[in-house]
Order: C-alpha cells, then sequence, then structure tokens
C-alpha cells in the first residue's frame, strides 16, 4: 500500500512545479519591455503512477497518481511566423535602400525648383536670345557669358555630387558587409554556446533570442535561407540545435553557406570591385564567387549594389553610374552642337569663331566625366568680343546668335536616342521621379506588410502582462492549495503520532 508520507510528497511536488510556473510568470513581466524577449512558459508534466507495472507490483485498487513536474521552461514561437517576418524584411532592407538613393539623387538635381540643370538651360536659351536681339550690346554679351558660367557649373555640380552620394553608397555597402561578417560571427559564437548547453537536458531560451535578434537583423540585408541541426547527448525534443545560414538569389537558390552549425565555420562575404570602373564585379561567399548581375537576392546589400553600380557583361549598370552617364552624353552632345554652330559664326571684331565650351584637364573631348569637366573656354572667359553673334562679320548682325538658340530645338543623338537637350533632360527626370515614387510606394508597402507580419509574431510571442497577471492567479491559489494540503498532512501526522494508542491510558 502507498505510504503515509506519499501525500506529503505529492504536495511538495506541487509547490515546486507551481513556484518554478510563478518564477517563470515573473521573469516573463520583467522582460515584458525588453526588445527580442519571447515569452516563455512551464511545461507541467504529471510523475510517474504509484505503482509501478510489473510482476511483483503492489495489489491495489489502481494506479495512483504521485503529484506533479515541471518538465521544462519553453519560449513561446512561432516559426513559420518567424520566416514570413524575415521575408518582408528582406524586401523591406531592398526597397529602403534603394528608395534613400533615389531620394538622394532627386535633391541633388533640384528640378523641384528654378536652381535645376533646366533653369540653367532655360537661362542660357533666354541669353542667346537678347544677344540675339541686341548683338552690339556689352550687357547682352556679359549676360551670356555669366549664363554660359553658370550652366556648365550646374553640369559640374550634379556630376559632382552624384560622383560624391556614390561614393557615400559605396561606403555604406562595405559597411553593411562587414555588419553581415559581425553577425555572423556572433551566430556562430551563440552556436557554440548552444551546443554546450542543449545537451544537458537544458533549454538556452535567452540564447535562442539573441540568436533571433541577430537573424532578424540579418534577414533585412540579404535573402537567407536558415535551418536548424539537431545537437546530441541528452538534448530534449524541443531544443532548437546549431543554426546553418545560406545566402539565396532571387529564385531562392543557394550561392553558398554563411555559416555551417554542424562545423561552426563562418564564410565571409565580400564585395569585389571592378579595378578600371571601381564597380561592384562580384560577391564572394567564402572560396565561391557569383558575378554581380547574379547576386539578385533582395536585401539592403542588393539595394546598395544597384545604386553604386556593378558591372554586367563588360558595361556599366546601377542608378548612378546611368545617371552619370547619361548626364555626360548629354553635356557632350550640348557643347558639341553648340560648338559647331559657334565656331560657323564671326566675333565682334570679325574673327572666325572658335568653341565656346571645353573641357578641363582633356586635351581630347572625353567621353567619361564630360558633364564634371564641361567650362566655358578660356578665349570666351578672356573677352566677350569672342562671342561669335554674327554670320557676316558685322557687329550688328545677330544670325549666329539665332542659331546658337535654334540648338535648343536641334535633333542630337544623346544616349543613342535621337532627340532634343531640353526633352533629354525632361525625360531623364520624368524617369527619376517615376522611379523615385515607385521606390517610396514600395518601401513603404514592405514597411507595412513587414509591420503587419512582426504584429502577428509579436502576438504569439510577446509577453501579455493580462494574461501574465492571469497565469499568476492561477498559478498563486495552485501553490496556496498545495500549502493547504501540506497542513492537512501535518494534522494526520500529528493524530496519527501523538493521539493514536493512547486509549486506555
Amino acid at each position: 500500500m502507498p505510504s503515509t508520507f506519499m501525500g506529503l510528497e505529492t504536495a511538495r511536488r506541487a509547490l515546486s512545479a507551481q513556484q518554478t510556473a510563478l518564477s517563470t510568470v515573473s521573469n516573463n513581466v520583467a522582460n515584458a519591455n525588453t526588445e527580442g524577449y519571447t515569452r516563455q512558459r512551464v511545461t507541467l508534466q504529471s510523475t510517474s503512477p504509484y505503482p509501478a507495472v510489473s510482476k511483483n507490483s503492489d495489489l491495489t485498487a489502481g494506479q495512483i497518481g504521485t503529484g506533479v513536474k515541471a518538465g521544462s521552461v519553453e519560449r513561446v514561437r512561432d516559426s513559420f511566423l518567424d520566416y514570413q517576418y524575415r521575408t518582408e524584411n528582406t524586401k523591406l532592407g531592398y526597397y529602403t535602400a534603394r528608395s534613400n538613393s533615389l531620394s538622394q539623387m532627386e535633391g541633388v538635381m533640384k528640378e523641384l525648383d528654378d536652381n535645376g540643370l533646366n533653369g540653367s538651360l532655360s537661362s542660357f536659351w533666354n541669353a542667346l536670345q537678347d544677344l540675339a536681339t541686341n548683338p552690339e550690346n556689352t550687357g547682352a554679351r556679359s549676360v551670356l557669358q555669366e549664363q554660359g558660367k553658370s550652366l556648365a557649373e550646374s553640369f559640374n555640380y550634379i556630376s559632382t555630387s552624384l560622383t560624391n552620394i556614390q561614393g557615400d553608397i559605396k561606403k555604406n555597402l562595405d559597411n553593411t558587409a562587414d555588419q553581415v561578417n559581425s553577425i555572423l560571427n556572433q551566430l556562430n559564437d551563440l552556436n557554440n554556446q548552444i551546443a554546450a548547453v542543449e545537451p544537458s537536458g537544458m533549454l538556452p531560451n535567452d540564447l535562442y533570442d539573441q540568436r533571433d535578434r541577430l537573424i532578424d537583423q540579418l534577414s533585412s540585408m540579404a535573402n537567407i535561407k536558415v535551418s536548424y541541426n539537431k545537437s546530441g547527448g541528452h538534448a530534449l525534443a524541443t531544443a532548437e540545435g546549431t543554426v546553418n545560414v545560406e545566402l539565396l538569389n532571387g529564385n531562392n537558390n543557394s550561392l553558398g553557406t554563411l555559416l555551417d552549425g554542424n562545423t561552426k565555420t563562418v564564410s565571409e562575404m565580400k564585395i569585389n570591385y571592378d579595378k578600371d570602373s571601381g564597380l561592384v564585379s562580384s560577391v564572394s561567399v567564402g572560396s565561391s564567387t557569383v558575378n554581380a548581375d547574379a547576386f539578385t537576392g533582395k536585401g539592403s546589400l542588393l539595394g546598395l549594389i544597384e545604386s553604386y553600380g556593378y558591372m554586367s557583361n563588360g558595361e556599366e549598370k546601377g542608378l548612378y553610374p546611368e545617371m552619370l552617364t547619361a548626364l555626360d552624353n548629354m553635356a557632350l552632345s550640348f557643347a558639341d552642337a553648340f560648338n559647331a554652330v559657334h565656331e560657323k559664326g564671326k566675333t565682334y571684331t570679325g574673327e572666325q569663331g572658335a568653341a565656346f565650351f571645353d573641357f578641363s584637364g582633356d586635351e581630347a573631348v572625353p567621353a567619361k566625366g564630360a558633364a564634371a569637366k564641361i567650362k566655358v573656354s578660356d578665349k570666351i572667359l578672356a573677352s566677350t568680343d569672342n562671342i561669335a553673334a554674327s554670320l557676316n562679320g558685322e557687329k550688328s548682325d545677330g544670325t549666329n546668335a539665332t542659331n546658337l538658340a535654334a540648338v535648343q530645338n536641334s535633333k542630337l543623338t544623346i544616349n543613342g536616342e535621337t532627340t532634343t537637350i531640353n526633352d533629354f533632360y525632361e525625360s531623364l527626370i520624368g524617369k527619376l521621379g517615376v522611379n523615385s515614387q515607385k521606390a517610396a510606394n514600395l518601401m513603404n508597402n514592405s514597411e507595412s506588410n513587414t509591420l503587419s507580419a512582426d504584429e502577428r509574431r509579436q502576438s504569439v510571442s510577446a509577453v501579455s502582462l493580462d494574461e501574465e497577471m492571469t497565469n499568476m492567479i492561477q498559478f498563486q491559489h495552485a501553490y496556496n492549495a498545495a500549502a493547504r494540503i501540506i497542513t492537512m498532512q501535518d494534522e494526520i501526522f500529528d493524530k496519527i503520532i501523538n493521539g493514536m494508542g493512547t486509549g486506555g491510558r
């Protein structure tokens, strides 16, 4: 038959289990506002009944329960919701990087006011028309000279500013790659700590939380796949094990293993640059290398690569290289067309006209960097008399100035398309505006989707103070009831020890 002390042991186990549950509630409440904390719960399990099934077991009416024990303290987390959040976070990282780059580009172009290149072009054409009307007017010539300088400086400013921002994006790109490697090393350290704890039969929940926070950060930078390796020893079935991280492209095909949880190996990510253009040529993961145009997995890394620029089949691609190339071609085509007309005219002193614009630092006409190098020629800067407004050599003749003004509407081949200077630039700005708005909309949509996914995840994993108060009352009542049973057992023992065997005294 069961021992008289069996009820006391059953109540003691209940006290211990409910105390563990109350301690877990206390920890949840304490970490209610801790970022990345996942609420925990105690798995209560009934202990083995008495008597155990065997041939020589005691004959009883049936098995009697022996109480409860705290099986394990586990995190309340849904891996599918984690996957959804990280998928959306990857898109958010990509569109945020892209939107920020386009927003900075728009700020440089300044086409929302009159200070941009379009305003300088308009002022330049107006100055030419004034000169065509008053070719002998010294003031009109001076205005044209100054407007020419202003136009060249607008080209210079935009090109230099875009190049500087492009350099900042490169620094951000390198810094992001360094962050990826830093996170991978931290994950590897956590893998080592987790692998040391789990085989002993415990769950390192705080280490799991730290690891998940790092994986969340990593998911904003690159498209990754996360998998787990089970620990050996006496690890619980709910133990998560060590983590593996793979880098994926846009089709979710693996580009290489960033972190191998089995071998505890980190493969460093490295951004490689073309020695001639300075743009991204490839991305390396350990000993594996993928061309930049094959690196298509979304994340802030891809957004920064596409913004800074990369090489694809020998061509320069990307937001900033393409804009700089378009500006260079525009400046070169404009200067060539304008100079060709200007050289056909006569100066105020009757000499043959020379080039109005040239390119500093180059004896030959540059194919690259034209927008940064264009300037009014030294001859024009030396004297406004060298402006070739006349076609027949007479001072009162403004025919060539009229022809120069007509360059505004002349059909030119710029960037492979036949258009006018103004139409080309307006098209360039229009495309920039559309792309910027599209990127901003996609960023806002991704942000909304990411927040929604995080809210769903937090509804499962975050600490609810109302729920914890309910659990606290529940466990407290169970603890008090177990304590009352012990009191009752104490009265029974008192009766048995002090009250029995006293009859007849």
